[in-house]
Parts: structure tokens; sequence; C-alpha cells
């Protein structure tokens, strides 16, 4: 059965230094904010509108140790310390159960591919941070991993979503532009990684 094809939603304006998301509504709430901000900062402070305040969730599927987790890894600004160390258990490398920090520029790709194709099922983990020692067994055995993988360094994550298309999965990824992306349709899988810009 042919995959459905997933609702690509288009991207909204963001600040690139803090990732505020501010639609031109938004803006316009936040200039009467600002005015009275001058005179009274304490209260103004507390009175910000919605859209200043802003939370990334993301949630996993692990296929290799059927776990789940569904975490908000940043709210307002800061990264969460508890969220980011289960993030980095779920992907950690099933073979060796080694544990590596994931860089939080994927969890942002990732959050960013979310939020353009509005899954309805988690990111499927096929494979997530790989040791030293399993990456050179794969590579050894021919398995089409790069010696020196950005999997090693916590920087790359290979992803299905059930119910999404992978050639859009793909194709949303590669207009990010925010690392490298591989397409795998044989293996059912599409590589993203916060390397620089590329696609294979």
């Amino acid at each position: 059965m042919p995959e459905r094809k997933c609702t690509i939603q288009p991207s909204n304006t963001k600040d690139q230094n803090n990732g505020l998301k501010l639609t031109r509504r938004g803006l316009l709430k936040l200039i009467p904010v600002a005015a009275f901000s001058c005179c009274f900062p304490r209260i103004a402070f507390g009175a910000l509108p919605d859209e200043v305040s802003e939370k990334r969730a993301l949630s996993f599927y692990n296929i290799h140790t059927q776990e789940s987790l569904s975490a908000d890894y940043w709210i307002d600004g800061k990264y969460m310390p508890d969220a980011l160390s289960k993030i980095n258990y779920i992907l950690r490398d099933h073979r060796t159960d080694e544990i590596q920090p994931i860089d939080t520029q994927l969890l942002d790709l990732l959050h960013e591919l979310g939020t353009q194709i509005t899954p309805t099922q988690p990111f499927h983990i096929i494979s997530g941070y790989r040791s030293q020692e399993t990456n050179a067994r794969l590579h050894k055995q021919g398995r089409g991993v790069a010696r020196h993988s950005y999997h090693v360094l916590g920087q790359a994550i290979d992803i299905k979503i059930p119910g999404c298309c992978l050639s859009e999965v793909r194709d949303v990824a590669m207009k990010l532009e925010m690392g490298g992306v591989g397409f795998y349709p044989r293996s059912e899988f599409v590589h993203v990684d916060t390397g620089p810009v590329r696609h294979w």
C-alpha cells in the first residue's frame, strides 16, 4: 500500500538568533508592549503576548528497543536538561548501550522538519548515535556506513515517519538547508545531520 502524503506547512518567519517565530500580527502586538516597557519594564515583562513564549517538542519511537518518548526539550529560550538526557538515552547506540549527548542543532532540525510536515506519528529511529566500535564494525561489513560518520558525533539520525512519504520528508529536509540529507528508499529511511549542507 502506498504511503499517504504528508501535509506540508509553509515555513514561518524565524529569528535565527533566538528561534522565536513571529507572525506579522504577533509583531504588531509587541509594539505597544515595547513602548509600555520603557516606562514600566517590570510590569511589561509579565505582559508579553503568547507569540513570544514557545515550546519545542519531539516524539520518538526506537524501532530496535521499542521505547517511546515525547519531550518538551526547549522552553522559553532554554534547552531542558532533563528532556535532553531522555533524548540522549533513546537515541543511544542500542548495540552497546553507549550514550552520547545529541547535538541540539539536530533536535532543532527535527523540530523544524516536524512543523512543516505535521506528522501524526513520532520519528521512528533507525539509527541515532553510533559508538566508534559499532561504526567501525558496520563500515567493515560494507553496510554503507561512512568511516567518519556524523552518527559518531551525535550529529546525525536516520529516520522514517509512518504515514509520510519518504521522498517528501527528504524534500522538506533539503529545503531547510540545515545540514546533510541522505535518501535511502530501499532501506526506508532518510538521513539528516548537522554537517555541511549537501545531499545524496
